[in-house]
């Protein structure tokens, strides 16, 4: 999964700030964790090893895959450094084990006629060989990694035309690539179907609009987009080595698949369509193929414990809904499947090893959910439930269910949060402070600075780095200029980094210790991917502008701008007024200050930056009449949102 957020802007994702700060060797106390771990767990089993490479076909000697200024997006070199197969102390070993895994790449042989691109990317690519052509299952994140994904596969079997894009979900590293698999020419005029869940296009365009700027922010901690590829930064993203750099793309789909159940023959293939809506992504689907007992299940079950609320931002997604899902595939497709693949990792072969793969998958995220319930009946609060679920040894001895990308604890917090909301009833948690200045008072209540440095650096020593970076963070929020606070904090977070066996939260830590011995990056600013908003509606575009109004710049207005779009024959007034904008369908005021005509392509590329606004309009794309002033001035209020922003620093810290 992919956020739409984390790749709406085409960012080379491999760079390393300059001049960063060293990074500090694991701590005995986390060595002798990693030690512990290694007994107690079965890293020594070599069948997903096998897995992994079964099928193997062949794979680029390219070192990278670059865009066509020569740029790289995607590296493969980068992660040489995983070669050798026990874990560094910087390292949670489960971890280590499962990046080693991602980092096999190339075409593999599922069975007769369904091929895997894997390691090219974030997620997978499937190709299911119909009789006269191709069905591409999710075209990856980038135009260039799809082109390069299917320039390997021409290499080894015949060319023959792509006649259908299958998108499983409504997270862009499962359609960004799709430009570069088909010509949407050929898409409009009937020669390719794009099939998709229903929902899916409201979903992929908006799921992350709104809140795009913050999400695509955070999402460089969830994914580590700053850190060094080496043993003490950046080792995996949990559901595939890393996320992308190069051009995202969408093509809406042609056919929706709306049937809880449906099947479809395509090029002389049956495919049964499993929607699975609410689960990993809000639109979402499996697919069955019976002529070749093969059961894809998207990205409902992969070799890791997947997130109920990711670190990035979403929204809350439902854990028992989920395990149902998987219940109900289990029962459909289960026994009647010889291979399990999905969308992200390695397949799992025989109908044994795949039911009990399914049956351990659903009932991982049902323990969270009815155990996170259980005990929030007791009456115990989120944090408190975190501190206390704990999975059941049956399933803590199968490692693809382990913590990789999602982890126990925040999908906890997830399950209490879907039900109750952040509000734990305590009234002292009703209307805190600030955290700036609960920082400012509370470090003074604890004698101030180097009071709490001194038992803070005792702390550290002892091993008890939860308590080190909590406490740390008060100094640090209180007074930014602390650079011991902020080292000590830093190397507090990087042996929790060391220490989490999740590919996101070993990021956000050292992201954190990375922001904190460095200062926030320098980024640049995030825009709305063009073909994106072009796939909005009218009404999602608006919704996305008044989200930028600044409330001071606006104060006093009152606006009115008719729009009349030529490419749909909708008409809008758009309204600003006590500072909120707002619109009405299928009218014109006569009264309004302006009057726009033009196509939602050109909104979209003007919102996007492709082009100014005073050029569209200078070349006829845009045409005014009334006061261009009014124009303006409704445009003046809106927003620019920073290039970056902190995160563990104050907000007033560069």
């Amino acid at each position: 999964m992919l956020p739409a957020a984390a790749t709406l802007a085409t960012a080379l994702l491999f760079a390393v700030p300059a001049g960063a700060a060293v990074s500090q060797p694991a701590s005995e106390s986390t060595a002798k964790l990693h030690a512990a771990l290694r007994e107690r767990l079965p890293l020594a089993d070599r069948q997903a090893f096998e897995d992994a490479r079964r099928g193997f076909v062949g794979t680029t000697d390219a070192p990278a895959i670059t865009d066509a200024r020569g740029r790289v997006v995607w590296s493969f070199a980068q992660f040489g450094f995983l070669q050798q197969e026990q874990a560094p102390d910087s390292v949670h070993p489960v971890l280590w084990r499962h990046a080693r895994l991602n980092t096999i790449h190339g075409l593999f042989k599922v069975t007769d006629r369904v091929f895997q691109v894997r390691g090219f990317d974030l997620s997978n690519v499937t190709i299911v060989e119909g009789d006269s052509g191709l069905i591409v299952v999710d075209p990856l994140t980038t135009t260039e990694t799809a082109k390069a994904a299917l320039d390997l596969y021409f290499r080894h079997r015949p060319h023959k035309p792509v006649i259908a894009v299958v998108y499983t979900h409504s997270h862009a590293d499962h359609f960004g690539g799709v430009r570069a698999i088909v010509d949407e020419a050929d898409v409009k005029a009937g020669k390719v179907a794009v099939i998709a869940p229903a929902g899916f296009l409201a979903e992929a365009v908006s799921e992350n609009i709104l809140a795009g700027n913050a999400m695509y922010r955070r999402s460089q901690y969830q994914f580590g987009s700053n850190l060094p590829r080496n043993a003490q930064g950046f080792v995996d993203a949990g559901l595939g080595k890393g996320l992308t750099g190069g051009s995202i793309t969408l093509i809406g789909p042609t056919d929706v698949v709306s049937k809880p159940l449906e099947t479809r023959r395509i090029d002389g293939i049956d495919i049964v369509f499993q929607n699975t809506p609410g689960t990993e992504a809000p639109a979402e689907m499996n697919l069955y193929f019976p002529q070749f007992r093969v059961f894809d299940v998207a990205e409902n079950a992969t070799h890791t414990l997947h997130n109920l609320l990711p670190l990035r931002g979403a929204q809350v997604r439902d854990a028992n809904g989920w395990a149902k899902y998987l219940n109900d595939a289990l029962e459909q497709f289960g026994g009647r499947s010889d291979v399990l693949i999905s969308q992200h990792m390695w397949p799992v072969w025989g109908r044994e090893k795949l039911a009990g793969f399914l049956a351990r998958q659903r009932d991982t995220y049902k323990f969270i959910h009815d155990q996170t319930l259980r005990l929030t009946n007791k009456g115990y609060t989120a944090d408190e439930i975190a501190e206390q679920v704990r999975m059941p040894a049956s399933l803590e001895q199968d490692l693809s269910t382990h913590g990789l990308y999602g982890a126990v604890r925040h999908n906890v917090k997830a399950v209490y949060q879907r039900y109750l909301g952040w509000y734990d009833a305590n009234p002292a948690n009703l209307d805190p402070l600030t955290k700036a200045d609960s920082a400012v008072r509370t470090v003074a209540y604890m004698g101030g600075a180097d009071a709490v440095l001194q038992r803070a650096g005792a702390d550290f020593e002892k091993g008890e780095y939860r308590w080190v970076a909590q406490v740390l963070n008060l100094v640090v929020q209180a007074d930014p200029g602390n650079r011991a606070a902020r080292e000590l904090a830093a190397r507090a977070f990087e042996q929790l980094g060391y220490q989490a066996e999740a590919s996101t939260w070993r990021n956000a830590y050292l992201s954190g210790a990375q922001e904190l011995r460095d200062g926030t990056p320098v980024g640049r600013a995030f825009t709305q991917n063009a073909d994106f908003l072009k796939a909005l509606s009218v009404e999602n575009i608006f919704d996305y502008l008044g989200v930028r109004v600044d409330p001071e710049a606006a104060e006093g207005k009152h606006l009115r701008i008719n729009w009349a779009f030529t490419d749909s024959d909708e008409r809008y007034v758009l309204n600003l007024e006590n500072s909120a904008l707002t619109y009405v369908k299928d009218k014109q005021d006569p009264d309004a200050g302006a009057t726009l005509t033009l196509s939602k392509d050109v909104l979209a590329a003007v919102i996007s930056r492709t082009v100014s606004l005073r050029d569209a309009i200078a070349r006829g794309d845009i045409r005014l009449s009334g006061n261009g002033g009014q124009l303006e001035e409704m445009l003046g209020v809106l927003e620019t949102y920073p290039a970056t922003f902190p995160i563990v620093l104050p907000r007033e810290v560069k």
